[in-house]
This record gives structure tokens, sequence and C-alpha cells, in this order.
């Protein structure tokens, strides 16, 4: 039996092991998603790459036989260049980790992460020749740890109570921060009874905008975050200018920048309104998984939040609520004791004047009866002598029927007093 071996036999020429080995390194990234590139030369020309290193670099200006500092200019300022003529002038490798690079010039440019080595290539002398660009993009991860950052900071705001505007607007700063392209966050927080929507967040939005979406109304059609509001779906709107929910709104857009939308409503635990979350984006946009994920991951903290304020808001009115009650019985219980020392000092005071009436009634009941009134003043009345009226002090006087009348209205503390019941018989007050 033969065995049969699939191992390339050793080749006698470097030139042919050298080729061959590059051969294995094209095999060996050529469906990685790591990024491969082997440079030759001092001017670092681009000999071979795989597909994730040209994807990254960009189709349209990805090819090979061309100096890379041509290919990426961008990197000229960077410090990367610089790192390739050290390797090659010294011979010694370099690792990179979680290195920050700006791909693509003008306003395609995005920020990437990378770690990578740079290792030399040399000849069968030892002589370096050129350098091996070896790379794994950690964008992602890093983007990751950076949200994870920001969310649990967002978290900790909210556990601590802090205002709803502010938890919201640092949201809205922190999505902004974290897009790999420009986007504007709005958050709207729903009225109580869900008929409309208020401004609650979004600080790179013009005012005048903000001001005037303030209050919009829920319902089809009605933008994207009405829409989202009404229908409790996301409402993806990737071309303002020409999508029929824009109509009332399209100019008002168009004045503001703003050239797509996509809107997630924010819903309570229930499933009630409490507001919307919207991304805007200066071109038309299609949005991709992981903006979608983005979305739903912040839009469940604004829930959050919103209903922890709303939560507050409520323990605040209720113990707002319960200080009023409080105060309120303390108020009445103090009315009861002022209104009960009031009543005793009354029934204090008409006792001791009930006293000085019977004294006065007893002193008045032993003066004789005269046969004329004694009410007429200085012309005097012979009318007969009917009525014996006395005031609490022991003064009494007898008078006919109109002048004891006379007396009683012109004077408040003045007594009808009966002889035969020996004391007061009434008592007039007016």
């Amino acid at each position: 039996m033969t065995a049969v071996s699939d191992r390339r036999p050793a080749a006698a020429d470097p030139a042919v092991a050298g080729q061959a080995a590059e051969e294995d390194l094209r095999s060996l990234f050529g469906q990685s998603t790591a990024v491969y590139a082997s440079l030759a030369g001092p001017s670092h020309v681009v000999h071979t790459a795989n597909p994730a290193f040209l994807a990254t670099i960009g189709e349209e200006r990805a090819r090979t036989g061309v100096p890379i500092a041509e290919m990426m200019p961008e990197l000229a300022d960077q410090g990367f260049l610089a790192l390739l003529d050290q390797v090659y002038r010294t011979g010694e490798p370099y690792t990179g980790r979680d290195v920050r690079i700006v791909l693509s010039p003008g306003p395609h440019a995005r920020e990437a992460f990378f770690d990578f080595t740079y290792e030399p290539r040399r000849d069968a002398g030892g002589d370096v020749t050129g350098i091996r660009v070896i790379g794994v993009e950690t964008t992602q991860v890093k983007h990751a740890q950076r949200l994870m950052t920001e969310h649990r900071a967002l978290l900790e705001q909210i556990a601590r109570q802090a205002p709803l505007t502010e938890v919201l607007d640092g949201m809205a700063r922190c999505i902004e921060n974290l897009a790999p392209q420009e986007v504007l966050v709005s958050v709207l927080l729903a009225d109580p009874d869900g008929r409309h929507l208020r401004h609650g967040a979004a600080p790179s939005l013009p005012d005048f905008y903000n001001q005037a979406i303030d209050g919009i109304a829920t319902g089809e059609g009605v933008g994207s975050c009405g829409t989202a509001a009404h229908r409790r779906q996301p409402v993806i709107v990737t071309d303002i200018a020409t999508d029929p929910f824009w109509a009332d709104f399209r100019h008002l857009a168009e004045q503001a920048g703003l050239a797509a939308c996509w809107s997630t409503p924010i819903l309570a635990v229930d499933g009630g309104l409490l507001g919307t979350f919207a991304m805007y984006h200066r071109t038309p946009r299609i949005p991709q998984e992981t903006d979608l994920a983005l979305a739903r991951v912040f839009a469940g903290t604004a829930a959050l939040a919103i209903e922890c304020h709303h939560s507050e808001q409520a323990r605040q009115a209720a113990e707002a609520r319960a200080r009023a009650a409080h105060d309120e019985l303390a108020r009445a219980v103090r009315a009861e004791r002022e209104l009960r020392a009031e009543a005793e000092q009354r029934a204090a005071a008409a006792a001791e004047l009930a006293a000085r009436m019977r004294a006065a009634a007893a002193a008045q009941a032993a003066k004789p009866h005269p046969e004329r009134c004694q009410l007429g003043g200085s012309p005097g009345c012979t009318a007969p002598a009917e009525v014996k009226i006395a005031d609490s002090w022991g003064d009494s006087a007898w008078g006919c029927l109109a002048h004891a009348e006379e007396a009683i209205i012109s004077v408040r503390s003045v007594f009808i007093a009966s002889e035969e019941l020996g004391g007061l018989a009434a008592y007039l007050d007016r």
C-alpha cells in the first residue's frame, strides 16, 4: 500500500518556496474576515490582498500594483506609513491592539479599530523585501464596549433618579456619538391620553424643528413618529421627499436638512404608549440590522427611564396629597380646639352674666312701683308705668309701653323685669 500525502514537496528554489508561502497565506486568509495584504519594497506596493482587505479600503479604489500610500492617502497623517517604514528598515515586527483608524477621506469617512501585525518579508539571504499586514477589525467589539459603558452610565442615571430630560438628552448624544454614520436622535413623550407627542430630547435637531413638532397628534400618516405611536410599531421612512406620511411636514424637514426618519414606539410594560424614539439622517437611508438593534436597545432604555420618572412623579404626588391631608387635619384639630376654648369662654361669660342678671333682678324687685312712666326724659311722660326694664348692672325703671320699647331698641343690654317672678323674665339683644 502506498500512502498519499497532500503535503506540497519542499522546493529547492527559495523564490519558488516564497511564492508557495504567499499562495498558502492567500488561501488561509482568502475567505477570512481578517484583513491580509502583502506589500513589496520600500514604497510598500500592494502585491496581493484578500477580499476583506479590499472591502475595508473600499471597492472603488482597491487595486494591486500601487503603493499603499497612493491607495489610502488618509494613512499619511495617522502614523501607519511611518510604522511600515520602521518595520521595513529594522526588520522588527510591530503589533498594535485596538488601534483607531479613520478610513476613506471626506464625507464618507468612518472610524474603525484594528488589531494588526506588520511582519517583515525576507528573501533567501534574510534581507527584508516587503511587509505582510495581518489584522482583525475590532470596530464592532470596540463599539459594543462603548455601547455597554454608555448604557451602564444611563442605567446608573436612571437608578439615582436623575431628571428625565437629563437622561434622555444624554441618551440621544450617546447614540449620536456611537453611530458609525451621522444620525440625529429625537425622543418625543406621549401625553397621558396618548393622543399627542411632546418634545423630550433632540440635542442636534434645530430649535425651530423641535418647536414645530412639539404637540403633534398621534395617527396614521402623521410623519414617522405620529404613525409609529399610532401603530405601536416601528415606522421606517427611508426618503422623506417621496413618502406620503411626510406630506404635511416635508417642507419643515427640508428646512432642517432631514432626508430619512426611522421611528420606534416607546412602550410601557403593559403596552401603553410612552413616546417615540427617532433616528434622522441627512441623506436617504435604509437601516441595517445593527441600526434596528440599536434603536430597540435604546427604546427599551428610554421606556425604563420614562416609567421610572412616572413612578417617581406618582410617589411625589401621593406624598404631597398625604402631607396636604395631614396639614388639613392639623388645621381642623386646631380649629376645633379654638372653637371649644371659645365656647368654654362664652359659657363662662354667659354664666357670669346670668349671675349678674339674677342679682340685678333681685335688687330691682325690692324697689316700689311708680304710677307714672319714668322713661319720658326731661319733658316727662304722664302715661301709666306698665313695664319695668333693667340692665345687668342693677339699674331699673318703670315706663309706658311706647317708651319701654324705645329703650329696648336703643339700648342693647336691657331686660324686661317681672317682679311677680322675682327676677329676669326676658332678655333682648338688639
